[in-house]
């Protein structure tokens, strides 16, 4: 499988595949996923198994990585992703 990001993301991060919640289907998630879960579609490498699948929800293909949201860190974008989905 090829993983291609379009975002200029941190490497090992995937923050934003685990803080955030997604109330839409996900592939082999049906019911989305809440946030604190990891999505099944993280590799171990922390990189986006479905990234350029077309069935992946919206609100990933919608979500931008920023410095504002990813802060300077994994540990610092898990805390600013989960105050977001509060």
């Amino acid at each position: 499988m090829i993983y291609i990001c379009s975002m200029e993301c941190r490497e090992n991060c995937g923050a934003c595949c685990i803080a955030l919640s997604i109330s839409t289907p996900i592939p082999g998630m049906e019911e989305g996923k809440p946030a604190g879960v990891r999505c099944i579609h993280l590799t171990d490498d922390y990189k986006c198994a479905v990234y350029t699948d077309p069935g992946k929800p919206k609100v990933c293909t919608d979500f931008k990585a920023e410095p504002d949201f990813c802060g300077s860190d994994r540990e610092e974008a898990m805390m600013i992703l989960f105050s977001l989905s509060k």
